[in-house]
């Protein structure tokens, strides 16, 4: 196929004029379709539907003599931290379960240390302006936890082994009202990269100005693998611990999706001297979690190797997903110059680069075909994408025929909106 950029003036008006014939009779179908957010798909959902009835008696709600029906169980349950603790491979006294939500933990954890400060340091909020390092592209929902509490947010760039860790260690050295980043080390949304471990090894090693400063690592897609090849992660706390610095990470995660994205179970990950000082705090905040559900988690994978398995099972529902966004991608766009792309080895999306200054037509020429996408610029801080060419693909929600229809009318808006851009110049 013949690059855009290449073709000659009256090549691309006669390009113009298919694609757009191509794009009414699309939009004459009446599609409605959605690939706005990563959310699970029915019959992922399906997948836990024993879960429901993993904890169905009075009997059952009993952990030894502790009924967990009541009150108690700060940091939650015995069984479901272990099985955390294996997951993300770290120890058992190194975590908190929480709710159902891994975002509501980590705006806690940042509404904690804006008013009572981080191991002793002064609160957040009375030291002035407060600064935040944001590897972009990114995801959306820590950049608005950032806007919410007035945190200033500074993009790094992303690079094919992670962050651009030269500008992270030149950042966080320099300046002490940097108080944290954004990590979401293993299948990073939307991009897909997996930190490599020399990455992790100098966020372990970081050096950083500000006493109170910490490295957010969401760790989200930890067992989302879509191969029988995945991507490998370093873990990060025995790594800050070997680096001399064991307080520098506070690690989250979940099974939102893994179980029930609205009934799942939440984790914190952190030293043993940060969750003590995080736990005389959320002492004030609750009487403890759901334990409830916790232990219908536990009843129902068992360990974390149950988990693992049901997630292959997820994996055998989804790569075919995926498949059919990338193999159309590299069918419609391959060669054209226009676009590029990253088949990932897991996680919930694809990131798709358009040619810059593009993304936001491409996004409302789908918008004005029914066709939701997450809006063009999310996937950096404050919507400015300084490009204006990266849309964040999520396969999951749609089912098969709609997720053709829906890439099938994304490549078609892309090859358009490139047409347009070189024709305008």
């Amino acid at each position: 196929m013949t690059e855009y950029a290449k073709l000659g003036r009256n090549e691309l008006l006669a390009l113009k004029a298919e694609l757009e014939a191509e794009y009414a009779k699309q939009c004459a179908l009446g599609l409605k379709l959605d690939m706005s957010r990563g959310k699970p798909g029915s019959d992922q959902l399906d997948l836990c539907e024993g879960l429901l009835t993993s904890v169905g008696t009075s009997e059952e709600a009993y952990l030894g003599a502790t009924d967990l029906r009541n009150y108690g169980g700060l940091d939650g349950i015995a069984p479901m931290k272990e099985l955390f603790a294996e997951l993300l491979g770290v120890s058992a006294s190194e975590v908190i379960v929480g709710g159902n939500s891994s975002l509501n933990m980590m705006f806690d954890t940042i509404a904690r240390a804006m008013l009572f400060g981080v191991l002793g340091e002064k609160p957040w909020s009375q030291q002035g302006e407060i600064k935040f390092l944001c590897p972009s592209p990114g995801y959306d929902r820590h950049f608005a936890v950032c806007e919410v509490f007035g945190i200033k947010m500074i993009p790094v760039d992303m690079k094919e082994d992670g962050p651009d860790m030269d500008a992270v260690e030149a950042l966080v050295s320099s300046d002490a009202s940097i108080k944290g980043i954004w990590c979401v080390p293993k299948y990073s949304n939307p991009q897909g990269i997996t930190y490599s471990d020399a990455v992790v090894d100098r966020f372990a090693a970081l050096k950083p100005a500000a006493k109170d400063f910490r490295v957010f690592w969401d760790n989200a897609y930890c067992v989302h693998d879509l191969t029988d090849t995945p991507d490998t992660l370093k873990e990060i706390l025995s790594a800050c611990k070997a680096a001399g610095n064991p307080n520098l990470v506070y690690e989250f995660a979940s099974t939102s999706k893994v179980s029930f994205p609205g009934a799942g179970v939440a984790v914190m990950a952190a030293s043993e001297e940060n969750i003590e000082a995080i736990k005389k705090v959320i002492t004030f905040q609750t009487i403890g979690p759901d334990k409830i559900n916790q232990m219908r988690h536990v009843r129902y994978f068992k360990d974390a190797e149950g988990v693992r398995a049901h997630m292959k099972k997820q994996a055998e529902l989804l790569a075919p997903k995926f498949d059919i966004v990338c193999d159309t991608l590299e069918k419609e766009l391959s060669g054209l110059g226009i676009a590029s792309w990253v088949r990932p080895n897991g996680g919930y999306f694809v990131s798709l680069d358009v040619m810059p200054g593009c993304a936001k037509t491409v996004h409302a020429l789908l918008k004005d075909a029914n066709v939701v996408m997450t809006k063009a610029g999310a996937t950096y801080p404050y919507g400015n994408d300084p490009k204006d060419s990266n849309l964040r693909i999520a396969p999951t929600l749609p089912t098969v025929s709609e997720l053709e229809a829906a890439m099938k009318m994304l490549c078609l808006c892309v090859r358009l909106a490139a047409v347009n851009k070189l024709l305008a110049a």
